[in-house]
C-alpha cells in the first residue's frame, strides 16, 4: 500500500508548465505504458515517466522506453522534403538539397505519372512499415491500391511476424498472435518458450516469467545460446539452429506416447490428430537429438513437464519463426497445446512475441500484398465486394495480389517494378542478402523516403519526405496481445515534418484521387473509415471507438459493436475459426536448414537482438546512453571454436558466407553452442549482418531464414611493425 501511494505520488508531480501525455512506448509489441513529460512553453518533450496504472508492464520500462522520448527533438530529424543532387549517386549520404513540399509534391506526381503512362500501373510499389499506427497502416493499403492502383504493396513485418500469422491460420483459422492476454502468464503452470531471447527483447515481460517459477512452476526455454532467459530455465532445449520442427514434433510424440493427449479435446474440437500421431512417431528422443543436437534426456523431461502441467503457455518469436519452414514450426508448437488441450480457457494458450510495436495491427488492415483491411484476403470477391463498398471503388478497380516483400525487390532488379515509394521501413538494413536488395535498390528509376531521419534506405531515393515520430500524432496500436490501445500527441511537429496519412492524403489529390481520399482531414476521420472497413472481417475492430479504448486500458479484437467489450480470451467456446469449427492438427515432415554446415562453411550463422537497440538500428544507435552501450556489432564464439581459429577475445574476425562477408569484433562466451556463430543485426552499412544471411523463403509466410545458413571464420592476420 506504501509503495503503490509513493508511485502514485511520484506520477502526480510536475515541474511548473509541464504538462504530462498518457501514451505508450514507440518500439516492441509490448507497447509499456508511459507518460510523456511536455513542457507546455515550449512546446517540447522534455521527459518521461512509467505508467503504473498500464496493467500489461505495470510501470515497467526498458532501456529503449525510458530514452524513447529523445527521438523527437533529436539534432538529425528531417524537416524539410529533400531532392536529390543529380550529380549525385544513390546509396550515398550527401546529395540531397531541400525543397518546399509543392517541388517534392510535384517531381512525385510527375515522376509517378510518367512510370504508370510509359509501363503500367503495377511498375509503381509500395514498401511500409508496422512501426505506424493502426490508421496509418490502413490508410497505406488504400493509398496504393485506390490512389496509385498497384498491386505492389508489402510491409516489413513480412521480415518480422509473417511465420506466426500463417501458423496461427493454418492452425486456428484466424491469426491474434496471443490467444490471452498478458496478465495470465505469472499465473501459468508452465511457460514453453521458443526462440526469444526474452529477457533483452522483450523485457518488461520478464517479472511474470519470473512469477511462474517464484510459484513453483516451470520455464522451459528452446535456444541455441544460454540468454539470460535460458540461463534461469529448468530445462535449456540448446538446439541446432534451424531445427525447431524436429524438437516439436520429439515431443509431441512423447506427449501422445506417454498420455498427456486430452483425447476428449482432440476428438470434439480439432482435425488431423490420426494423421499427425503417426508422423511423429519417428521422432524418438534418439533420433530427435540426433537432428537437433539436444540431449535426450532433456526432450524426455521437457515433454513431461509441459504434458504434466494442469496449465501452461507455448510461446515462441523470431528464433523459430524467421525460418524457411517458420509456418511449419509455429503450427508444430502449437500442436503441443491442442494435442493437450491448453487452449481456450485462462492461463493456458499460445502467443508470439510481437517484435514491432504494431506488428498485430499493421498486418491486419491492408499492408500485406494479400489482405484487405480487417484480415479480409484479396482473392475473396466477397471480402473485396465488403472493402470497395467503403472505399468507393469498383470490385474490378481492386488490384490483384502482388508479392511478397523480398520477391518484390527481385521484380526491382528485373525492372519489373520501377519505382517505390517508402515509409516506416529501413530495408537496405533488414533485408536478406543485402547486396542484391541494395543493388535492386539503386536499379530504381524513381525512389521515395518518408522518414524522421536519413536511414541506409533513405539514401537510396530520389525524394525524402520528412514524416514525424510517434509522439507528435496520434491513433491506435495493437499490441502483442491483441489488445488494441491509443497513442496521445504529446508535441507539434517540428520544422516541417508532416504525419504519413496526411502526406497520402495530399498525394492522392494531385494524382486525380481527391474524391477517395479529401474527406480525411484528421486522423479521427481515419479512424472512423477504418473501423467501419474492419467491420465484419476477421479483425473487427468496429466497436473499438477510442472512448471505450480509453475507459477499458485497450480493447481486445475481435470488438464488433458499442457494446461489445472486446475478447481478451480466444477460444472459450472451443470454435476456432475453420468453418468447421475446430483447429487443425498438422502434421509436419522435418526439413533441414535450406543450407547445411559442410567443408567450407562449417558454422551455422544465426541473429537477433540486443536490448539497447531496436530493428535496423537506425532510431536507437542515435540516442547517446543506447548507442554507448552497445556501439558496434560483435560476433559471439564458443571458446573452443575460437581456439580453433586462434581467436582471442575481442579481436577483429572476418565472417563471411556464399552472399557476403563483414568484420566484427569477437565475443568469446560459452553462452553459445561449439558449431554455432551469433551477430546482432541493428547495425548500419557494412556492419550489418544481413549482407551475409539467406533469402530462403518459408512457402507460405514468404519469411527469409535470418536465423541459419552457413558460415566460416578466417582470422585477420596483422602485420607486424618493425
Amino acid at each position: 500500500m506504501q509503495r503503490d501511494k509513493f508511485f502514485r505520488a511520484i506520477e502526480n508531480m510536475k515541474h511548473p508548465n509541464e504538462e504530462l501525455v498518457k501514451t505508450h512506448c514507440a518500439y516492441c509489441g509490448m507497447q509499456c505504458g508511459m507518460n510523456l513529460r511536455v513542457n507546455t512553453q515550449t512546446n517540447k518533450i522534455i521527459g518521461v515517466e512509467p505508467r503504473y496504472d498500464w496493467p500489461v508492464t505495470v510501470g515497467k520500462m526498458c532501456p529503449k522506453g525510458v530514452t524513447a522520448y529523445q527521438q523527437t527533438n533529436h539534432d538529425d530529424r528531417i524537416l524539410k522534403p529533400l531532392i536529390r543532387d543529380d550529380a549525385t549517386l544513390k546509396g550515398t549520404k550527401k546529395g540531397f538539397r531541400e525543397a518546399s513540399w509543392d517541388e517534392a509534391y510535384e517531381l512525385i506526381v510527375k515522376k509517378f505519372t510518367e512510370l504508370q503512362d510509359n509501363y503500367g500501373k503495377d511498375t509503381l510499389s509500395v514498401f511500409s512499415g508496422v512501426s505506424m499506427t493502426n490508421e496509418k497502416c490502413y490508410l497505406t493499403g488504400k493509398f496504393a491500391r485506390v490512389a496509385l492502383g498497384t498491386r505492389y504493396i508489402d510491409y516489413n513485418g513480412r521480415f518480422c511476424m509473417s511465420s506466426a500469422a500463417g501458423g496461427f491460420l493454418r492452425s486456428f483459422g484466424v491469426d491474434r498472435g496471443s490467444t490471452l492476454p498478458w496478465t495470465d502468464i505469472h499465473e501459468t503452470d508452465c511457460l514453453f518458450i521458443a526462440g526469444s531471447n526474452t529477457a533483452e527483447c522483450h523485457p518488461t515481460s520478464m517479472f511474470r516469467v519470473w512469477n511462474v517459477q517464484e510459484r513453483g512452476g516451470y520455464l522451459i526455454v528452446v535456444d541455441p545460446r544460454e540468454t539470460p532467459l535460458a540461463s534461469r530455465a529448468d530445462i535449456h532445449l540448446d538446439l541446432k539452429p534451424g531445427t525447431d520442427l524436429a524438437l516439436a514434433n520429439g515431443i509431441l510424440n512423447l506427449i501422445i506416447q506417454n498420455g498427456y493427449a486430452d483425447e476428449d479435446f482432440v476428438n470434439k474440437h480439432t482435425n488431423g490428430f490420426a494423421e499427425t500421431k503417426e508422423l511423429v512417431k519417428e521422432f524418438t528422443p534418439e533420433y530427435t537429438s540426433q537432428l537437433t543436437g539436444v540431449a535426450p534426456e532433456k526432450i524426455i523431461r521437457a515433454a513431461e513437464i509441459y504434458g504434466k502441467a494442469p496449465n501452461a503457455i507455448v510461446m515462441f518469436a523470431r528464433g523459430s519463426e524467421q525460418q524457411h519452414k517458420g509456418v511449419d514450426n509455429v503450427s508444430a508448437y502449437i500442436n503441443m497445446a491442442l494435442v493437450t488441450g491448453k487452449i481456450g480457457r485462462p492461463k493456458a494458450g499460445v502467443a508470439t512475441f510481437t517484435g514491432q510495436g504494431n506488428g498485430q495491427g499493421g498486418r491486419e488492415h491492408g499492408q500485406k500484398s494479400d489482405l484487405l483491411p480487417g484480415y479480409r484476403k484479396i482473392t475473396n470477391p466477397k471480402h473485396v465486394e465488403e472493402v470497395c463498398k467503403v472505399w468507393g471503388i469498383t470490385p474490378e478497380e481492386m488490384p490483384l495480389p502482388g508479392v511478397s516483400a523480398y520477391e518484390m525487390f527481385e521484380l526491382m532488379d528485373q525492372k519489373t517494378i520501377r519505382g517505390l515509394y517508402l515509409l516506416c521501413s529501413n530495408p537496405a538494413i533488414s533485408a536478406p542478402n543485402l547486396n542484391f536488395v541494395r543493388n535492386a535498390l539503386k536499379n530504381l528509376d524513381f525512389m521515395v523516403c518518408a522518414d524522421f531521419y536519413l536511414s541506409d534506405s533513405a539514401e537510396f531515393a530520389d525524394v525524402i519526405l520528412p514524416s514525424v515520430t510517434w509522439s507528435e500524432d496520434e491513433g491506435t496500436v495493437t499490441n502483442l496481445e491483441g489488445r488494441i490501445i491509443k497513442i496521445n500527441k504529446a508535441q507539434e511537429p517540428i520544422g516541417e515534418a508532416k504525419p504519413d496519412w496526411q502526406m497520402q492524403v495530399e498525394l492522392a489529390e494531385r494524382l486525380g484521387k481527391g474524391k477517395y481520399f479529401s474527406h480525411l482531414k484528421t486522423t479521427r476521420d481515419i479512424a472512423a473509415e477504418f473501423r467501419l472497413a474492419s467491420k465484419g472481417g476477421y479483425a473487427d475492430y468496429y466497436g473499438a471507438t477510442w472512448d471505450k479504448i480509453d475507459k477499458q486500458d485497450g480493447v481486445f479484437w475481435p470488438c464488433k459493436d458499442e457494446k461489445d467489450t472486446g475478447t481478451p480470451h480466444m477460444f472459450l467456446d472451443k470454435k476456432f475459426y475453420h468453418p468447421d469449427g475446430k483447429a487443425q492438427i498438422c502434421a509436419l515432415p522435418y526439413r533441414p536448414p535450406a543450407e547445411e554446415p559442410d567443408e567450407s562453411y562449417p558454422l551455422c550463422l544465426t541473429t537477433g537482438r540486443v536490448v539497447y537497440h531496436y530493428l535496423s538500428g537506425n532510431q536507437t544507435r542515435r540516442i547517446p546512453f543506447l548507442r554507448a552501450m552497445c556501439p558496434e556489432p560483435f560476433v559471439e564464439v564458443h571458446p573452443e571454436t575460437a581456439a580453433t581459429y586462434k581467436l582471442e577475445h575481442e579481436e577483429r574476425v572476418r565472417l563471411f558466407t556464399r552472399r557476403g562477408e563483414a568484420i566484427y569484433k569477437v565475443k568469446i562466451t560459452e553462452a553459445i553452442r561449439k558449431d554455432t556463430v551469433f551477430v546482432p543485426y541493428h547495425f548500419e552499412r557494412e556492419q550489418s549482418i544481413n549482407l551475409l544471411t539467406i533469402a530462403a523463403l518459408d512457402p507460405i509466410s514468404r519469411m527469409p531464414e535470418f536465423k541459419a545458413c552457413a558460415a566460416q571464420l578466417e582470422k585477420i592476420e596483422t602485420k607486424k611493425v618493425l
